[in-house]
């Protein structure tokens, strides 16, 4: 019998889910290339540990760009070190395949995945849109004829969809995700105290000290950075209301992604979901008080899912064991 895995195929993190053992690996999404021959390196964990510290002979690069796939044979390469990985020592038969995708892809950038995944070793590649599921994921009834609103924050994207009847009915998705809140810290520290910080350490300061309102109690943390005057290392003290200011804009557009699909939602949807609520999932939804900002903005009220980060993983993998239900909301060979 062919094994069942669901990976969500993320722009800063792989997660892959197997049937019977639940999410068996969680790996940045990160390929360290040898600039002499492109052979690969290093995948996930210890290419990361490479970003911003390599030479010149390799090269650390993120295949994955905004959800879809920015360099295609990188791409390759990971999905068959993490297909590999998950089948075990012995892979006697082809996997079948299930992978998320932005709501918003083309034809091309859908064909492209499933195309990787195909070549990467998989009997069989079906894709599912990233907010049906996180949806999934999140135990959210989505078979039912009622309106469920999911906002998934990942990486690269943020997919704020309605969902009824095991499928999408109005969906956006903006290329704003946690990658871009560590982009708009680094721009206010170096703009504020002219330090230059890594990307990585930028992620640090968000999870750390991170809000999306200001805290009565505001958190502090010292970041060590380079002096862009000096040209010397330097340690500054920042505070969480300071990263607040810093993420009004990527916050901003996430905010305006809810209104956009709120104003298109049919209305016997949208009084199911001023009852319900909308649930967030991804990461990035675990930004202190990002769940509050929505309910203010919006007047509906928002609640954070059951392990945000896994849901679109385990949705993954809970759609391919579910596969004859959801078969008209996939995509898989019917691609041109």
């Amino acid at each position: 019998m062919a094994r069942k895995i669901g990976i969500d195929l993320g722009t800063a993190n792989v997660l892959v889910y197997v049937k019977g053992k639940g999410i068996v690996l969680s790996e940045p999404s990160v390929v360290a290339l040898s600039t002499r021959d492109n052979r690969v390196k290093a995948v996930g964990a210890e290419a990361l540990a490479m970003l911003g510290r390599e030479p010149e002979s390799i090269e650390v690069v993120r295949p994955m760009r905004n959800g879809v796939i920015a360099d295609y044979m990188v791409t390759e390469a990971m999905l068959k070190y993490f297909i590999g990985r998950a089948g075990g020592r012995f892979r006697l038969n082809k996997p079948e395949v299930m992978i998320c995708i932005p709501a918003g892809v083309t034809s091309v950038e859908m064909r492209a995945v499933r195309d990787a995944a195909l070549a990467a070793g998989a009997r069989q590649a079906w894709l599912i849109r990233e907010p049906l599921a996180a949806a999934i994921g999140a135990n959210i009834p989505v078979a039912q004829p009622s309106g469920n609103l999911i906002i998934d924050i990942g990486g690269g994207t943020t997919e704020v969809a309605v969902i009824s009847l095991n499928d999408i009915v109005v969906s956006t998705s903006v290329r704003v995700g946690g990658n871009k809140f560590d982009e708009a810290i680094v721009n206010y520290i170096k703009r504020k105290y002219n330090i230059l910080i890594g990307e990585r350490t930028a992620e640090n300061v968000k999870i750390e000290i991170g809000s999306a309102l200001p805290l009565e109690t505001p958190l502090t943390m010292q970041v060590r950075g380079r002096d862009q005057v000096a040209g010397l290392p330097r340690i500054i003290e920042v505070n969480s209301n300071e990263i607040t200011d810093a993420l009004q804009e990527p916050l901003e557009a996430v905010i305006n992604a809810v209104r956009a699909v709120l104003v298109e939602t049919p209305p016997e949807l949208s009084s199911d979901i001023i009852e319900k609520g909308m649930i967030m999932t991804g990461g990035g939804s675990m930004l202190r008080r990002v769940n509050e900002l929505l309910t203010q903005v919006t007047g509906v009220p928002c609640y954070v899912a059951d392990q945000p980060a896994n849901c679109v993983a385990i949705g993954t993998g809970l759609a391919l064991e579910n596969l004859d239900i959801l078969k008209d909301s996939l995509s898989g060979d019917d691609i041109n």
